[in-house]
């Protein structure tokens, strides 16, 4: 069997953590496995680095800042290859551009245009222990770039499609994928299997296990994931097609996101393009704009609110100054958490909107704004009612039995 395992910052945390990573890694070897290792950053190490960079600016040029954001992942890599090394395996640690992964232009936000898998088989047919950093590559212009947050969960994707592994492990530190986050909610159960749409909608919605884009990819490319914890042997979630889960509760999991700001233009001129123009300023600067509600238009006005993650905050001020003169104010909430609902059953069941709603008037929580598709309904609330909230919809939907 080929294999991807990716660990996350947490799971090689310090050089202690490393070397039991290299065990582990090794014990999957000596059953006759071939093995990429896609690692992350040291635990912290990221958010070190980005506070390297705004020392000197808040908005430093993004072409270095990704090149000083890939050596967290190149510090990994090396010292697991020299830690297997030390064992008696032979390993060898691969750049993202060496092992050719092909991103676009975008800086701190890249997206895999492709992968060259050639220098990664040739040392697996030399009987290697291949180590990847995650989190990055390199534009048609041979400068690293970096894939977001999360994004070691996006390489080894990637590197499994397009070496068509047998499975994707991605080791975090905990046990796979709950019904809701369990420092939230104490009753969370871990969920068995899940779905590739299930698990996009938390991942985007805010749960915190995977990477929404890297889900996202793995539906694309038909790669079976197994999240599973670094630190034990327990078995995990698996993540795959819809057609292999036999159960489809009504309602898989709950997610909650706090990283994000409500944005509201009042008394905006309501005439033709002006959504046009707003957004696509938004859209041209990689600000991901998620839920939108507009009024009715009144007196050739009306009200736009829309969220956006929080840390895209002053870049969006800087931004909407082009569009003071088209609204009366531009207000900012950064106080909101957005509490969603996940699962396949909403799509034969009736009744799951108002049990929600029902559930959250019962704890007098107001809910801002609302989002639904076929399986999932977003609210925004008041960031204080957060996890009441989430504990709240836990039990009303007994998800813990």
């Amino acid at each position: 069997m080929l294999i991807i395992q990716k660990y996350g910052g947490t799971s090689v945390g310090d050089c202690q953590r490393i070397e039991n990573i290299a065990k582990k890694v090794l014990k999957s070897r000596n059953i006759g496995d071939k093995i990429v290792v896609v690692v992350s950053a040291m635990g912290g190490e990221t958010d070190k680095l980005i506070g390297y960079t705004k020392y000197f600016s808040q908005l430093p040029n993004e072409r270095e800042v990704d090149k000083v954001l890939s050596t967290g992942e190149i510090v990994t890599s090396a010292l697991l290859s020299i830690a297997l090394n030390e064992l008696g395996a032979k390993a060898i640690s691969l750049s993202g551009r060496a092992a050719g992964i092909r991103t676009d232009d975008i800086y701190t936000k890249a997206k895999i245009q492709d992968v060259n898998t050639d220098n990664i088989i040739k040392y697996l047919n030399d009987d290697y222990i291949v180590i990847v950093a995650g989190f990055q590559g390199v534009n048609d212009n041979g400068y690293i770039t970096t894939l977001g947050r999360g994004g070691s969960d996006l390489s080894a994707v990637a590197l499994a499609g397009a070496l068509n592994a047998d499975i994707c492990e991605i080791y975090t530190d905990v046990d796979g994928v709950y019904t809701t986050d369990p420092r939230i909610e104490q009753r969370a159960k871990k969920i068995d299997k899940i779905s590739y749409d299930e698990m996009l909608e938390l991942a985007s919605l805010g749960a915190k296990v995977l990477l929404n884009r890297s889900v996202e990819m793995a539906k694309k490319l038909n790669v079976k994931i197994i999240t599973r914890n670094s630190f034990n042997d327990n078995a995990g979630t698996i993540i795959t097609n819809e057609e292999e889960i036999m159960e489809k509760p009504i309602i898989s999991g709950i997610a909650l996101d706090k990283n994000q700001a409500r944005v509201s233009l009042i008394d905006v001129n309501d005439k033709p393009g002006i959504a046009a123009a707003l957004f696509s300023s938004l859209a041209n600067s990689n600000i991901n704009v998620d839920m939108i509600v507009q009024t009715i238009g009144r007196d050739g006005k009306t009200d736009i609110d829309f969220t956006i993650p929080k840390t895209d905050i002053a870049l969006c001020r800087k931004l909407l100054s082009d569009f003071r003169n088209s609204a009366q104010g531009i207000e900012y909430d950064e106080n909101i958490a957005k509490v969603s609902i996940v699962g396949l059953g909403m799509k034969s069941h009736s009744g799951v909107a108002s049990k929600t709603f029902s559930t959250m008037a019962n704890e007098n929580i107001n809910i801002m704004m609302i989002s639904t598709s076929e399986i999932k309904i977003s609210m925004i609330i008041d960031i204080k009612y957060a996890e009441l909230s989430v504990r709240a919809l836990h039990n009303a939907y007994e998800l813990d039995k």
